[in-house]
């Protein structure tokens, strides 16, 4: 058997975000005879060196989807074939237009604010959370969460970690959002500042609500991410068989590409206030709590479910639809546009 590294490059089918890459990369890179992974989101390619001896490509591509199954990914020798589910839009519309009529009602009373990028309430952070937690840029912080959960199940604690978990990252969204809107008192932004910021908040977030759609496989480059080496090391932590691991990791999601989690971070700096930008992320991450804690004690995905992509689709609506709102709204403040919503 040969000792000397080789290098493939293959074709991964079912990553949809950056967060795809991050547990794509992870994975495999776990493995003893794996040196180097690089996943590209633009073509949906993989690179792998590593110590292979004499096996040819196509049981190496077999070998490497084991350990990415269970994340919904497999490796293959030919491209992803782009196909594109117009029929689930049947169904996706009128949800979304359902959420949409539920949103303004609840705006009319008072309880969230869809249209005013400003003054984002919390019921509009927690609705944000629910669905962040319902996209695939939330696979990560599952794949975290089931990895974390096998390793202390092998010896008999399942119910421990998964509270330490998720109280872990609920307490430090409120701290780490804090830290973020006092850091933003510094800065002072005025209204013209605010609403550019606001057009930067939906810019990211209708790129997330494109992918979501899967229409458009090119928009996935220009969605924004956290840096590799930053995301890689939040991973390995995970790894660590420790009894704050599953603290530590809560605490570490606040730094995983999600760009749900960016979109509102970038948000809570216009807030220039730790309560309110405490509360604002804690209201987010409270509204990713449900889907979470279903995954912690039951290994339910959204993205294997079957009908994964009706989740994506109407998720993405619903983000498209924030988006086109605030960054309406951003441009009549700077005075570009006359007002268009006046709910």
């Amino acid at each position: 058997m040969s000792n000397q590294a080789q290098k493939h490059r293959f074709h991964i089918h079912g990553m949809h975000c950056n967060a795809c890459v991050l547990l794509t990369e992870s994975e495999l890179g776990d493995l003893p005879h794996i040196t180097h992974v690089i996943a590209n989101l633009g073509d949906h390619s993989l690179e792998v060196t590593g110590d292979f001896g004499d096996k040819d490509r196509g049981t190496i591509a077999e070998e490497l989807s084991v350990s990415l199954k269970p994340h919904g990914y497999h490796v293959s020798l030919t491209e992803q074939a782009t196909r594109v589910k117009w029929s689930e839009f049947r169904i996706a519309v009128p949800i979304a237009l359902a959420f949409a009529a539920l949103f303004i009602l609840l705006q009319k009373l008072g309880i969230v604010n869809l249209v005013d990028a400003r003054s984002m309430t919390y019921g509009t952070a927690f609705v944000i959370g629910i669905v962040a937690s319902l996209s695939s840029c939330m696979a990560v912080v599952g794949g975290l969460l089931l990895s974390m959960s096998a390793t202390f199940a092998k010896e008999g604690d399942r119910l421990k970690p998964q509270l330490m978990f998720h109280g872990g990252r609920i307490v430090s969204f409120f701290i780490l959002g804090g830290a973020i809107g006092a850091a933003g008192a510094v800065f002072t932004l005025n209204a013209s500042m605010s609403a550019i910021l606001g057009i930067v908040i939906g810019l990211v977030m209708l790129i997330l609500g494109v992918n979501l759609l899967d229409v458009f496989p090119w928009v996935k480059r220009l969605q924004p991410s956290m840096p590799k080496f930053i995301s890689k090391r939040v991973h390995g932590v995970s790894m660590l068989n420790h009894t704050l691991t599953p603290l530590l990791v809560g605490v570490a999601t606040f730094f995983l590409p999600c760009g749900f989690t960016q979109s509102m971070q970038l948000y809570t700096l216009s807030t220039g206030s730790f309560f309110a930008g405490g509360l604002t992320m804690l209201a987010f991450a409270l509204g990713t709590l449900p889907v979470l804690a279903l995954v912690s004690f039951s290994s339910y995905s959204v993205k294997n479910s079957p009908r994964s992509g009706l989740f994506f689709k109407s998720a993405g609506l619903i983000v498209i639809m924030f988006a086109v709102f605030n960054l309406i709204n951003s441009l009549a403040v700077i005075g570009l546009i006359s007002p268009v919503f006046n709910l």
